[in-house]
Order: structure tokens, then sequence, then C-alpha cells
């Protein structure tokens, strides 16, 4: 049975939302046509990067895990076979509530804002994964998420930082695409200003005519760096892809960084 500081925890300590009723993220993750546009993120793609990451981590049997920003908990899902300990957090209350029919008895998901202090040194890995990050325009917002981190973590925990590397996201930059899925059209456009893509999304179901967007700032590796050593944390290693090769500014897909709590 739950503790009622369990419960709290389902609730989500979500003091933010009031002053950003109108964030993108609040709305675009909650719909289905998130999930439909990117039903490429698949589960086995989601299964080799925590295989690989787990190879080469060799964490302790029952060490305890934190998925930050889970979304539907594929890789919150795929941690837990492993028989670690795993809680996965996300905004989305429709995410949540999907993920939560997974659950056991070394398995759990609370709907929390990642600004949120969370289960002081309590987890050994925090994880935040496939770019779930960069949403905010303050960076006062993305220091609160490091600090949420390193707090959370252990003496000698970890944290694995997984980012799209912003240097070839900009060269590659599709500024134009429409396609189909599922009978649904969707016409997107991007733009990179002052630091951030701006997609807009143009949907099309049936009578129906919808529009959304999103707006992620693309860091740097010393920019995400300035984040984790203002908070306390030191950075172990570097990665430009879900094989865990070395990373390349230029080239890399990734921007992969494990930092660790001293």
């Amino acid at each position: 049975m739950r503790t009622f500081e369990n419960r709290f925890e389902k609730i989500g300590f979500l003091f933010y939302m009031s002053s950003e009723k109108h964030s993108w993220f609040k709305t675009w993750f909650d719909t289905p046509y998130y999930h439909t546009l990117y039903c490429n993120r698949n589960n086995n793609e989601a299964e080799a990067f925590i295989e690989n990451i787990i190879s080469y981590l060799q964490p302790d049997p029952g060490s305890k895990f934190w998925d930050l920003a889970c979304g539907k908990g594929r890789h919150s899902l795929t941690l837990s076979k492993y028989g670690y300990q795993v809680v996965g957090t996300d905004l989305s209350e429709q995410n949540i509530e999907y993920a939560s029919q997974f659950e056991n008895d070394h398995l759990q998901f609370y709907k929390l804002d990642m600004r949120s202090p969370f289960r002081t040194n309590y987890f050994d890995y925090v994880f935040n994964l496939f770019t779930s990050f960069g949403y905010f325009e303050k960076k006062t917002d993305d220091i609160k998420v490091f600090t949420s981190v390193y707090n959370s973590l252990k003496p000698g925990g970890t944290f694995l930082f997984d980012y799209i590397n912003g240097t070839k996201a900009i060269k590659n930059l599709v500024k134009r695409e429409e396609k189909e899925i599922n009978g649904i059209r969707f016409c997107i456009t991007k733009e990179y200003i002052k630091g951030r893509v701006h997609k807009n999304i143009d949907i099309r179901d049936g009578e129906k005519e919808l529009h959304f967007s999103e707006s992620v700032k693309l860091f740097t590796r010393d920019e995400l760096m300035e984040y984790a050593k203002k908070v306390g944390f030191s950075c172990e290693k570097t990665f430009g892809n879900y094989q865990l090769d070395g990373f390349d500014e230029q080239s890399s897909d990734r921007l992969i960084l494990l930092f660790e709590k001293k």
C-alpha cells in the first residue's frame, strides 16, 4: 500500500503550473497526435540503448532509477525488466495514465514537473532521455532541473543526460515536411531563431484542423557542463550515439553526458 508521501507524489508537486498555463509542452505532450507523429520511437530502440548503457554502467542489483520525463514509460519498463527499482515521472497526465498499467512491485509512475524537488538522496541513477529537456525560456528553470536531479541522487550517483547534438541538427534542419500517418496529415515547418528550434505542426484529421508548436533550445556541450558544474556535478563521459561511440560535434547524432554527484 502506498504511503501518504507516495500518494502526494502521484498527484504531482506542480507549483509551476499556474504561471505557465500557455506553455506549449503542457498541451502538445498531452494530445494523442504527439504520439502519432513520433510513433517511430519504438520499444526496440529503447531496449537497445538501455542494454548498452546498463552494460557500460554495471549497476548493482536493486539499484534505484529515476526515469525523468519518462513519456509513456518505454525506458522505465525496459529498466524494470533488469530487476532494478524504477520510478518514472512525466508532466503529461495521459502519459502517466498509460504508463501506470505496467506498474508492479519495482516500477511506479507519477505525474511531476521536472523542476520540482523529488526524493532527496534516494536514487542511484537518474536518466533523462531522448531530448526531454530544453523546453523552458528561462535559464533559471533549466538550473532547477539540474538541481532537482542532483539533490535526488545519493552521493556517488549518476545522471545520464541524452540530448540532440545541436550543431548537427542545425546543419541538417528540414524547414518543411509533410507526412501522413494513420490517415492523419501533418505539415511541419521549422526555423532556428536565437538558439532555439521552433516547430509549427498543422494537423488535418478528417474534418478537424489543429495547430500545435514546439520550441526547444539547442545546447552546446559547454552550456550543459556549465549547468552541471553549477549544481555540483562532474562530467565522467561523453557519447555521440546510442551505441556509445565517442562524441564528435560535427557528426554525432546525440550528445549523451554522464555526470556524477560527488
